[in-house]
């Protein structure tokens, strides 16, 4: 393997499983399996999938089975071009044949994806179909309403130092694109930037998680079955499949995922200056008044932390601010609703997802174990190995040196930090990296004004969590660490599309002024119509044509 293989193996997810899966109607799915030589020492005990967290152990090699290389990830990129090259995916009907097929996929198949995600993350139903499969219709029926409008050539205004012209900005597909799909929202994550890809008219490749196995095979079966594999390639795999993608020339690189990951991404990329579009995620912060209806702002809140998929999202609330004088009749707003939504006993609650592995079940643990945290825990801390359960848990003040403060949770553990006056949880988002959401929850306007102004962060709602990516109308993407890029609507379509610039201009009206030689009367010429003023410029056109047409 390459150094750049292990040092990605040692930085991102990786799976006990072995071979590939490569939804290719050709060559490809039918080379015999080669032997690949790694192997990995744990600290901990793992199971079957093993996403690591910041603390990365240190990996080496151990025999593993794999079917695709780097050999064979370039024929399969050439492939893809060749068929990009001859414009077949340019073209509208192309792309509304695909996006049907995709939303025809969906509404046949929805209990089987429902059923994926219940066995990679014991995904409660209701909560499967409306953060996934009713996304996906949605973005679907939005490019198939749209798609006509969006590759229309946008039509811009020209200044006179070019006239007569005109000029437009027209929508070019990039080309070949690689999607990095990421396990907390498997199907989403996957198919939402492939339906921006497709109706920007790329070919496309697909790497879903193998730490979501259930729905990675499914998405691969699928997209096989309904698209056209000419242009759309699905690859299952995990580290030695996904450096061997990275490894390859794409024009564009989407990645969903860890920080940590997104460097390798970038660095992979950067080798070919290829651009990525990185969704990455951060410690989310939520900023409580002492104003709101508490009984809904508790609700909200629980709705962006607990259900959904038990705190595992990027913008997922990571931590609570609210005063001290306020944090009591917080904490007992949250708890009554808590038990309204998942019952007295949490662990036993069909309507919570469960922690995706072993590995980040012992991370969450570990968590909670640190030093100085247990005395910390206010309501919850029950966990349960065997059926990856971990009951919501709130803790009250914990160390600002503590990793529950400084790394992203991406689980049901949430902090809540005491301030004196409201305004000093600004200090203490600041402090952090640029979260992907911020949430504030008041009924100040001049404390909502304030915090949109001097809070960065990838997103913001005030008086909610988690619906602002509902709103295709508005980007979704980070900022600073918390990602690059955004998507979501018509910005996925300008995510995969180049912006080209062209202005048409006749043999008509042709000036001497930009030709030498360059003389004192074209140069005067020349400032009054860089100048604006529409009156000096007619009158030094209409000298300078008398004078030019005399010589």
């Amino acid at each position: 393997m390459s150094n750049f293989s292990l040092h990605l193996l040692q930085c991102c997810s990786i799976s006990t499983r072995t071979g590939v899966n490569c939804t290719f109607d050709n060559k490809y799915s039918r080379k015999k399996s080669r032997t690949l030589q790694l192997q990995t020492h744990l600290p901990f005990p793992c199971s079957r999938h093993i996403h690591c967290s910041t603390a990365a152990p240190s990996l080496m090699a151990e025999e593993k089975k794999v079917s695709f290389d780097a050999g064979e990830a370039s024929l399969l990129v050439k492939e893809l071009r060749g068929h990009f090259n001859s414009g077949k995916t340019k073209s509208y009907e192309w792309r509304m044949a695909q996006l049907k097929s995709i939303s025809k996929m969906v509404n046949e198949r929805e209990k089987e994806i429902i059923e994926a995600l219940q066995k990679d993350l014991s995904k409660p139903e209701l909560e499967a179909f409306m953060s996934e499969i009713y996304m996906i219709r949605s973005s679907c029926k939005l490019a198939l309403q749209e798609l006509n409008q969006w590759m229309r050539p946008e039509k811009v205004k020209t200044p006179i130092t070019t006239y007569p012209s005109t000029a437009e900005i027209v929508s070019e597909p990039l080309g070949v694109v690689l999607i990095i799909s990421t396990w907390n929202y498997p199907f989403l994550l996957s198919i939402d930037p492939v339906i921006g890809a497709i109706a920007a008219g790329n070919a496309v490749v697909l790497k879903p998680s193998e730490i979501a196995p259930a729905t990675s095979s499914l998405l691969a079966n699928l997209l096989a079955e309904y698209v056209d594999n000419t242009t759309i390639r699905v690859v299952e795999g995990d580290v030695p499949e996904t450096s061997a993608l990275l490894e390859q020339k794409w024009d564009k690189i989407f990645y969903t995922g860890s920080g940590r990951v997104g460097r390798i991404v970038m660095a992979a990329a950067a080798k070919h200056l290829t651009p990525v579009l990185l969704e990455l995620g951060g410690k989310c912060p939520g900023v409580v008044d002492s104003n709101v209806n508490l009984q809904v702002a508790a609700k909200r809140i629980i709705a962006g932390k607990w259900a959904c998929t038990s705190g595992q999202a990027c913008i997922g609330v990571d931590y609570l601010i609210t005063t001290k004088n306020f944090v009591p009749k917080l904490v007992d707003a949250v708890r009554n609703e808590l038990e309204e939504f998942f019952g007295k006993d949490p662990m036993g609650s069909k309507d919570m997802s469960r922690i995706i592995n072993l590995h980040h079940f012992r991370r969450l643990k570990n968590l909670l174990d640190e030093d100085g945290i247990s005395n910390k825990i206010i309501l919850g801390g029950q966990t349960d190995e065997k059926n990856l359960k971990i009951a919501p848990t709130i803790l009250l003040d914990v160390p600002e040196e503590s990793l529950l403060m400084k790394e992203e949770i991406f689980g049901p553990l949430l902090p809540i930090v005491t301030v004196e006056n409201l305004e000093d949880s600004f200090a203490v988002i600041k402090s952090k990296p640029k979260p992907l959401a911020a949430y504030l929850f008041t009924d100040d306007d001049e404390l909502k004004k304030k915090f949109v102004d001097e809070i960065s962060a990838g997103g913001m709602i005030v008086n909610d969590t988690f619906l602002h990516v509902t709103v295709s109308s508005l980007p979704f993407g980070g900022v600073g660490e918390s990602g690059m890029g955004s998507y979501h609507g018509k910005f996925s379509f300008d995510a995969f599309s180049h912006k080209k610039p062209v202005l048409y201009r006749s043999f008509k009206g042709d000036s001497p002024v930009r030709y030498p030689p360059y003389t004192p009367e074209k140069a005067k010429l020349l400032k009054t119509l860089i100048s604006g003023d529409i009156f000096r410029i007619i009158l030094a056109t209409l000298l300078a044509s008398i004078g030019w047409s005399r010589s």
